[in-house]
């Protein structure tokens, strides 16, 4: 589907090269932890959405649905990102700038808009902050570092990894809404020998 790939040099490359020049004026060691947390980061929103159930038991069946449903949640939006960015097509920035980047340029046909880590980690945010407001905040937070770290190491560029965020909120406050019909089933496993996933007693 490469016909369908649409200039995204011309979007904001300007930007993009000026970050990645950024990057490649910043020291060595400051990089590789912003790669480092680029390549593994997401782990953190698995982490934020174990504590969110954890906090969750007790607090309500809206509330434990919602944190039940959030892993599910995150899953379905990536689906529908990968649907999406195989139909846009648009080439990497590194490929179609060739500048010099922090982490070597994905393969060809490893396509750039919008950017899968941006909307995991849109969707995920989203998905917590109506969970947990406390823990929304900070994935909040750790989804605006992924987004501008794509960014950074050269992969993505600005646009790709800003329409990621959003399309992932959008998307997880849809489904996540939706989900709240299926709190009824969480009484039922709390009346089960199961009540232990969804209560604290």
């Amino acid at each position: 589907m490469t016909g369908l790939a649409f200039g995204g040099a011309s979007v904001d490359g300007g930007l993009y090269t000026w970050i990645t020049g950024l990057a490649g004026d910043t020291p060595h060691s400051v990089d590789t932890v912003i790669a480092a947390f680029s390549d593994y980061g997401l782990a953190l929103f698995g982490v934020l959405m174990l504590a969110a159930w954890w906090r969750a038991r007790g607090a309500g069946e809206q509330h434990m649905v919602r944190a039940l449903a959030a892993p599910v949640i995150v899953v379905l939006v990536y689906a529908a990102d990968v649907l999406l960015k195989s139909a846009v097509a648009e080439q990497r920035p590194c490929r179609t700038l060739h500048t010099v980047t922090v982490e070597a340029c994905p393969g060809a046909g490893d396509w750039s808009f919008p950017s899968n880590h941006a909307v995991i980690a849109g969707a995920a945010a989203t998905a917590l902050a109506l969970v947990d407001h406390q823990l929304g905040r900070v994935a909040a937070v750790a989804a605006v570092l992924m987004a501008v770290s794509r960014v950074w190491i050269g992969v993505h560029y600005p646009h790709d990894v800003a329409v990621g965020l959003a399309l992932g909120a959008v998307l997880a406050w849809a489904l996540m809404r939706a989900a709240d019909r299926a709190a009824p089933l969480v009484g039922r496993v709390a009346d089960s020998r199961f009540r232990g996933l969804v209560t604290r007693a």
